[in-house]
């Protein structure tokens, strides 16, 4: 049995609920709380699933336990702070990491107003109302840090993923505002923007050729792993992070810290124009 590999026990005796947690990214977020000596609550849709998770937490040390959550049910989201709060009496840090990758996109002219919304409502609007649900809680508890999971892509415009980057910009704004509002209740509000992450569920789906473009254009020699962004959400859910609200950090091996045109220049062997 593998042990959950804590460094200091950061998140000791603290309370987190981490959405989308039944797969990718979320499993890796709510793994490293667990070893950080965080109660993570795991939630999503796939109730089996995220039983496995949590036993899995469970077996390396860990505790969690699993809650249903519906991104388009907001009846659900209300359940789960009301329960969450009513069993461990506070909650002290939400992840809002849950998202629908399933859904179409395209350019302008290719997007319905049906895929439009239907990506605002997964990405945008269930935040949205998860924060202004937590919110009252954290407030009647004393505080808490609110991370939201945002995207590289709310950096630019896309091809064809418009209404995935419209939405994922707005998390960004969301997360600005936030913090302006309730920062005086000692609640936190920061935003972890992901580049390419390889997650056992989607590493299947991501074409060599898509892992090769990515390579040319990061500053590291790897694409990221769930853990990757883990560790930034780590840090922004403790007390580490006591300073720090409002803010935007990338963790995208340093792909948005350059010009354009840096692959096309390492391949002419050059270091500018």
């Amino acid at each position: 049995m593998t042990k959950l590999g804590g460094i200091m026990n950061r998140l000791e005796n603290k309370i987190a609920i981490v959405t989308g947690s039944t797969s990718g990214i979320g499993i890796g977020i709510a793994k490293l709380y667990a070893a950080e000596g965080a109660t993570v609550v795991i939630c999503g849709r796939r109730e089996e699933r995220g039983q496995e998770i949590v036993d899995e937490i469970k077996e390396a040390g860990g505790e969690a336990f699993f809650h249903f959550m519906d991104l388009d049910d907001v009846s659900s989201i209300e359940a789960l702070f009301k329960d969450v709060n009513e069993k461990c009496g506070r909650i002290d840090i939400l992840v809002n990491n849950a998202a629908n990758v399933s859904l179409q996109d395209g350019s302008v002219t290719e997007l319905t107003l049906e895929m439009w919304d239907a990506m605002f409502t997964s990405d945008l609007r269930g935040t949205f109302f998860a924060i202004k649900t937590v919110i009252p809680y954290m407030q009647e508890n004393g505080g808490g840090s609110i991370v939201n999971i945002g995207s590289m892509a709310s950096t630019g415009g896309d091809l064809g993923a418009t209404a995935y980057a419209c939405a994922k910009a707005g998390i960004d704004m969301l997360t600005s505002c936030v913090a302006l509002q309730y920062g005086k209740d000692d609640i936190r509000c920061n935003c972890v923007r992901p580049g390419l992450i390889v997650t056992p569920q989607n590493e299947a789906f991501v074409a060599q050729e898509l892992k090769d473009i990515f390579l040319s254009n990061i500053e590291v020699n790897r694409y990221g792993c769930p853990e990757d962004i883990g560790h930034a959400c780590v840090f922004f859910g403790s007390d580490e992070s006591a300073y720090v609200t409002g803010q935007i950090i990338n963790v995208d091996g340093g792909m948005n810290s350059h010009v354009p045109t840096v692959a096309q220049f390492r391949e002419l062997g050059s270091r500018t124009w």
